[in-house]
């Protein structure tokens, strides 16, 4: 199972991506929780203490791993040099990973400023062959929390997976991203492309995400209540499922989680 979980800052990816992957592992699954946002928070909603997280150095900025894996040769005071193009990363979970809770691993991968659709840099090469590795060459679960936007998308680091999550809120911004995510995932092969509706008050708000997410063509996994135990969860520096995992959200995510599984297998 390789889920991707996507969507504009704000609207509770995070938070959704680190719970769906605590109740995978709680199924019994091995779960590495990939992290490719540049504010690298998911350890927050995975539960992994933050005197941990502080130590880790994500790969795309691990100055020392990327020239050794890409061999990089200058060429010339003006010119960014040569490197490896197909660089070995099998080996990049288990040494970087690590260990949280119900059988999740965190591995914080880290994001590449392209300022476009794409580039060909060191670190965007090792980023890119690390996913193509994790979707094709394992067997492995795992979840990955996207960059707010369609950075990674535009790179084609998600080219394969068997699903990517758009998550959305009542807002036309948020809806607006919506439209471009499902383009260029389309592009890039991804297998389903789903919805959340998340930060629900009223009636009116399903309603907005149920029509916009129709009309594109979306099915819709579950719509996710505003529930102020994510707040207080944040507040005291847990994750969420850990403060009340019976909270109106945390049981809305574990019904999408159960949906997710069972669209995945139907198409596999």
């Amino acid at each position: 199972m390789k889920v991707a979980v996507a969507g504009k800052g704000g609207v509770g990816k995070t938070t959704v991506a680190g719970t769906i992957a605590r109740l995978l592992g709680r199924d019994g699954l091995k779960i590495l929780a990939v992290d490719a946002d540049p504010s690298y928070t998911l350890w927050s909603a995975i539960g992994i203490p933050q005197e941990v997280a502080d130590t880790i150095v994500p790969l795309t900025e691990n100055e020392e791993l990327v020239e050794e894996r890409l061999q990089i040769k200058e060429v010339g005071p003006t010119s960014t040099g040569v490197f490896k193009l197909n660089p070995r990363v099998d080996d990049l979970a288990i040494k970087f990973a690590v260990p949280g809770p119900d059988n999740v691993h965190l591995l914080v991968a880290g994001t590449v400023d392209t300022g476009g659709s794409g580039c060909m840099c060191p670190s965007a090469t090792l980023l890119k062959s690390l996913m193509r590795y994790l979707v094709i060459g394992t067997d492995e679960a795992f979840v990955m929390d996207m960059d707010a936007g369609v950075e990674n998308l535009g790179r084609g680091t998600t080219r394969g997976m068997d699903a990517l999550i758009v998550v959305v809120e009542p807002g036309r911004r948020s809806l607006d991203i919506m439209g471009k995510i499902k383009k260029l995932a389309a592009d890039i092969e991804v297998g389903l492309i789903l919805a959340v509706g998340n930060k629900v008050v009223t009636p009116e708000d399903s309603e907005m995400i149920r029509e916009r997410v129709s009309a594109e063509g979306i099915p819709l996994l579950g719509l996710v209540p505003l529930d102020e135990s994510i707040r207080k969860a944040d507040r005291k520096g847990i994750a969420p499922i850990d403060l009340n995992d019976q909270s109106p959200a945390m049981l809305e995510i574990r019904d999408i989680k159960e949906r997710l599984v069972e669209r995945i297998a139907q198409v596999s």
